[in-house]
Formats: structure tokens, C-alpha cells, sequence
């Protein structure tokens, strides 16, 4: 045998040896995972909720949040005269509500007079009453008498209606003014929460992803200020096909896999959150077990994230 006919021989051996491995090469490799996919997080785009030049506003991307952190401020200054201009009329209306007690005196005063009045003249009465009886004293003397004390009694009487006619006025004066006060208070309330609008408060915790916005600019209602995830948990949109629906169940953990350094793979933990009811087409960018798929379900897994885990980063799933 010749040089030439010993090389072929052995290389057909070689092939025929590496057959195998790279059969069970890619073998493995294909059932390596039963889903792919690619990671999501809800993200939020926080928007300006007043209009007006930012003040300051303390956000980088990359920052951490905490809900209920102050981050900056709108300018207020305009909002902040229009409320002190709405107190300044409130005061001003407060300064012409009448004084009832006061405006009222001089009637408390003459009732006063009059009742001492009656009071004496009924005690001359009964006396002159009592002396008619012991015949020490005339009728006429006791008619006189009695109409004294019928016309003090009218006297009385009409100072009580002018007293009671005098208070009704006046509370009709300051339920008006008090009723005109009543939108001023509704307008500041409307300053107060306009105010407090003007302050750039995080509302979720997460992480920030973009920023829109710089100090200086000018913030109109609705403006996008800043785009922010909560990335402690990451969610992996996976798809399987309708033959591996059946093993898959809400709350079912699974092994979840991303490509790591050096060609090795990292493992998480993750939970099936949410499985589609619907089918659609399997799209372009994802591979699935059965690559002559159309038609796959989506499904949501819920993995606590470690730091390694980024928003559009793809991932593996193995049931």
C-alpha cells in the first residue's frame, strides 16, 4: 500500500470516528433547553406634571430609586403669588363680616330698659291691685296702671322684633360673604395641589433606564422626565409549542439559562407566571425545539435578578 492510499484510509477513520461526537455534540446541544427567549421588565415613563423651568432635577441612568424619593422641583413661583393673592382677598372679605354682638348692643340695651320698666310698673300694679281691695285706692288709679303696663309691655315687644330683625340681617350678610369666601378656599386647594405637583416625586422603586430631561429645561404637563424598571426581578418572554403546552403550569419552576463567560452557561431559578391562551407565529429572532414550528405560546418566567440579568438580554428555558 502506498503512501497516498494509507493517508486516505486513515483520514476515512478519523471521520468516521468524529461522526459520533459531533452527532452527541449536537444532539445535546439541541436539547440543551425546551424554550428561548428574550428578558423584559415593566418599564415606566415618568412624566412632569407641571409646567415650568426645572429647578432641579437629581437623576442619572443607572440610579436606584426609592418610592417616595424627591428627586427635583419645578418652579413655583407663580403658583405661590396666585396663593397668597387668593389669601389677601380672603382677609379682605373676613374684615366685612359684621359684628352681631356688637351692631346689635343698643337693641340689648333698650330691652334691658324696658323689661326694668315692666318689671316695676307689674309691681305697682299688684299693689294698686291690693289696695282697690282694701278700698285704699281708686279703679281709675288701677286702670292707669294697667295701661302703663299693656304699653310698656307692646314697648317690649317691638324692641325684641327690631333686635331679632337686626340679628337675621346681619347673619344673612356673613353667610354671603362666607359663601363667597367658600371658592377662594376650593382655588387654593387648587394652588396647594398644583404646589405640590410642582415637586418631581418617584413613584416606583427601580432602576433608572433613560433620561429625558435636564435642569434648566422647560417642563410642560406630560412631559417624559425619565424611564424607570424594577429590575430586582426580570421577567424572560419565552415560547414553546403547542406540544409542549401540556408540561408547562402556573407557579411551575424551571431552569432558566443565559450564556456566560468563557462559552459556559449561568443557571437561575424561575417561575412560570403566565402562559398565553393564544397561539402566534413563532417569531424570527427566537428558536425553538421544533424549528419547523409556526405556531408557539408565550409564556412569562418570573427570575430574581442577580445583576447579570439585562432588559433584551436572551435567555433559555428548560422545563
Amino acid at each position: 500500500m502506498n503512501y497516498n492510499n494509507e493517508l486516505k484510509l486513515f483520514s476515512g477513520i478519523m471521520i468516521l470516528g468524529f461522526l459520533p461526537v459531533l452527532f452527541i455534540s449536537c444532539s445535546g446541544k439541541a436539547g440543551a433547553y425546551d424554550a428561548s427567549g428574550s428578558f423584559e421588565a415593566v418599564e415606566t415613563i415618568i412624566s412632569a406634571e407641571a409646567t415650568g423651568t426645572i429647578e432641579a432635577f437629581i437623576v442619572e441612568e443607572g440610579q436606584t430609586l426609592k418610592a417616595g424619593e424627591e428627586i427635583g422641583f419645578i418652579d413655583s413661583t407663580q403658583l405661590a403669588l396666585k396663593k397668597k393673592q387668593l389669601e389677601a382677598q380672603i382677609r379682605a372679605m373676613g374684615s366685612r363680616l359684621p359684628d352681631i354682638a356688637m351692631q346689635t348692643g343698643y337693641y340689648k340695651q333698650q330691652l334691658a330698659a324696658a323689661q326694668i320698666r315692666l318689671d316695676n310698673l307689674k309691681r305697682e300694679q299688684s299693689r294698686i291691685r291690693n289696695l282697690v281691695k282694701a278700698d285704699a285706692a281708686t279703679s281709675k288709679q288701677l286702670d292707669d296702671i294697667n295701661a302703663q303696663v299693656e304699653e310698656s309691655e307692646k314697648q317690649l315687644m317691638v324692641i325684641k322684633k327690631q333686635d331679632a330683625a337686626q340679628v337675621s340681617a346681619l347673619a344673612t350678610q356673613s353667610s354671603g360673604l362666607r359663601s363667597d369666601v367658600q371658592p377662594l378656599l376650593a382655588q387654593i386647594e387648587q394652588v396647594n395641589d398644583q404646589l405640590g405637583k410642582c415637586r418631581i416625586v418617584n413613584r416606583t422603586p427601580g432602576t433608572v433606564l433613560t433620561k429625558y430631561a435636564e435642569e434648566n429645561e422647560m417642563a410642560t404637563a406630560g412631559k417624559p422626565l425619565y424611564k424607570i424598571a424594577d429590575l430586582s426581578t426580570i421577567i424572560l418572554r419565552a415560547y414553546i409549542t403547542g406540544d409542549q403546552l401540556a408540561k408547562v403550569k402556573l407557579n411551575q419552576k424551571v431552569n432558566v439559562m443565559i450564556d456566560a463567560a468563557r462559552d459556559s452557561i449561568k443557571h437561575y431559578d424561575g417561575i412560570v407566571e403566565w402562559v398565553s391562551d393564544k397561539a402566534e407565529f413563532t417569531p424570527k429572532t427566537i428558536q425553538t425545539r421544533d424549528e419547523r414550528a409556526n405556531l408557539v405560546y408565550a409564556m412569562k418566567i418570573r427570575v430574581v435578578n442577580d445583576g447579570a440579568l439585562k432588559i433584551g438580554m436572551y435567555g433559555d428555558v428548560k422545563l
